[in-house]
């Protein structure tokens, strides 16, 4: 099955404008941009055919031009990466099997989180998008609490079935727990890794649905499928020792490069 990755990169973002942009130094000391970091991720994942820049903005197309990237042009009417990775998709011909949305403000991917989200949607037919979600230690989750008791969303979390299809996505923290948890406690709480992997009848579908209210009121694109009926996959990946966060905030860039450094990730 032939797959494409699609990095969706919006200049106009709401909460931080320009952050595709955005430098971010590793641990020898080498500054590369977000764009260029998250695309570096892509192009470690195994058996994927094409890796693509998407975005609507010329900064963002140069600066990806400039590192070597492929770059699809797409319209400035993108609600969302969910649907710039449509219309990528159809620009480059509808031929994949299987189309990846790895979003540009996660550079710190693990390879294996793609390799097991795409193996994860081969093998359940039934499925029609699977997403990745990773099991929160108390660090993590303490993380996401803090974030959202000073008023800033540092993650979405997700809960799913016992088949793993998923019951809902949220900016909140749920499942609600009243238990507290050390550092490297288990939690009952998912951390949802942006990443997407769409059979391509449903995400050529995507664009022609409107948006509903959970996808409003969340600012969430994955529960317009929901909100369609189509079945999500959530697939549990491990860690294997490797820290994750997105780049949601300014006050992330020095979380995302202290983690770099511990990690020893150039």
């Amino acid at each position: 099955m032939s797959v494409l990755i699609a990095i969706p990169a919006r200049y106009a973002s709401t909460r931080y404008p320009g952050k595709p942009l955005v430098p971010l130094t590793g641990a020898n000391g080498t500054t590369m941009t977000l764009i260029e970091r998250s695309w570096r991720a892509a192009c470690s994942v195994s058996g994927v055919d094409k890796v693509v820049v998407a975005t609507d903005d010329d900064r963002i197309r140069e600066v990806a031009e400039g590192f070597g990237a492929e770059v699809a042009m797409t319209s400035e009417g993108c609600q969302n990466g969910t649907e710039r990775c449509a219309e990528t998709h159809d620009a480059l011909g509808t031929g994949y099997d299987i189309v990846v949305n790895l979003q540009g403000d996660a550079p710190l991917t693990p390879h294996w989180f793609v390799e097991n989200l795409i193996a994860g949607l081969r093998a359940a037919p039934e499925a029609e998008v699977a997403t990745p979600v990773l099991r929160c230690d108390g660090d993590a989750l303490n993380s996401l609490l803090n974030d959202r008791k000073h008023g800033r969303v540092g993650g979405t979390t997700a809960v799913f079935a016992a088949d793993h299809s998923a019951l809902y996505f949220s900016k909140e923290v749920v499942p609600y727990t009243a238990e507290t948890y050390g550092g490297a406690e288990t939690t009952p709480v998912f951390h949802h890794v942006g990443v997407y992997a769409y059979r391509p009848d449903a995400l050529a579908a995507y664009p022609t649905w409107p948006v509903g209210p959970l996808e409003q009121l969340e600012g969430l694109e994955q529960l317009r499928f929901m909100e369609n009926g189509r079945k999500v996959l959530c697939v549990e990946v491990e860690a294997r020792g490797r820290q994750f966060w997105e780049l949601n905030n300014p006050q992330d860039v020095p979380k995302l490069e202290e983690m770099m450094a511990a990690m020893g990730v150039d």
